[in-house]
C-alpha cells in the first residue's frame, strides 16, 4: 500500500492544495542510458487539460528519445541543476533558469541529456492531445496517441524496440 493519497481530492470532492511531497514519484529506466524520477503534480491536483510534471534527471541519463510531437506542445523550466538539450542536431548547456518551449509541429527533435555530475530537477508543461502524433527521428519510429502503437511503415513496434540504451548519452 502506498504512502501517498491518489489525489488532493478531498472527502467533499474539492482539489485542495498540496506540497509536492505528497505526490507519487515514479521512476523509469531503460539500460544504462535513460532513466528519470518524475511526480506528475497535475493529475495528482484533479487537473486534465495542462500536464505538469516534475522530472530529476540524473547524472549520466537521458530522459526519453529524440522526439517531437505533431499535435503536442511541451515546455521545459530548469530549476535546479544542468542538463544539456540536444534540439535536432545542436544542443544547448541549461541551467538553474533556463526555459525552452517544443511548439507542436515543430519538426525538429528535442532529448535531455544530463553530462553533468549532479541530478538535474526541472518541471515539464504540456497541453495533452488525445490524438497526438509522436515522431523518432533516431529510430524512425511514429507512435500514434490514439492508438497506443508505434508504427513503422506497416510493422508495429514497442517504444524500445530498436533502441540504443546502453552506454552514455
Amino acid at each position: 500500500m502506498s504512502d501517498h493519497p491518489p489525489s488532493s481530492l478531498n472527502t467533499e470532492g474539492v482539489f485542495e492544495p498540496f506540497h509536492v511531497s505528497r505526490v507519487p514519484t515514479e521512476e523509469v529506466m531503460r539500460g544504462e542510458r535513460y532513466g528519470m524520477r518524475f511526480q506528475h503534480l497535475s493529475s495528482f491536483g484533479g487537473g486534465s487539460q495542462i500536464s505538469v510534471s516534475l522530472e530529476v534527471l540524473p547524472p549520466g541519463r537521458q530522459a526519453n528519445q529524440l522526439h517531437y510531437h505533431l499535435l503536442e506542445e511541451e515546455h521545459v523550466y530548469v530549476l535546479e541543476g544542468c542538463l544539456t538539450l540536444r534540439l535536432g542536431e545542436h544542443t544547448w548547456e541549461l541551467q538553474a533558469g533556463h526555459y525552452v518551449c517544443f511548439p507542436a509541429g515543430q519538426k525538429l527533435g528535442h532529448a535531455l541529456i544530463n553530462r553533468s555530475d549532479q541530478p538535474c530537477r526541472y518541471l515539464v508543461l504540456g497541453a495533452p492531445h488525445p490524438h497526438d502524433v509522436v515522431v523518432f527521428p533516431d529510430t524512425g519510429r511514429i507512435a500514434v496517441k490514439l492508438t497506443g502503437e508505434g508504427y513503422r511503415q506497416s510493422a508495429t513496434q514497442g517504444y524500445w524496440e530498436g533502441v540504443d540504451t546502453g552506454g552514455p548519452a
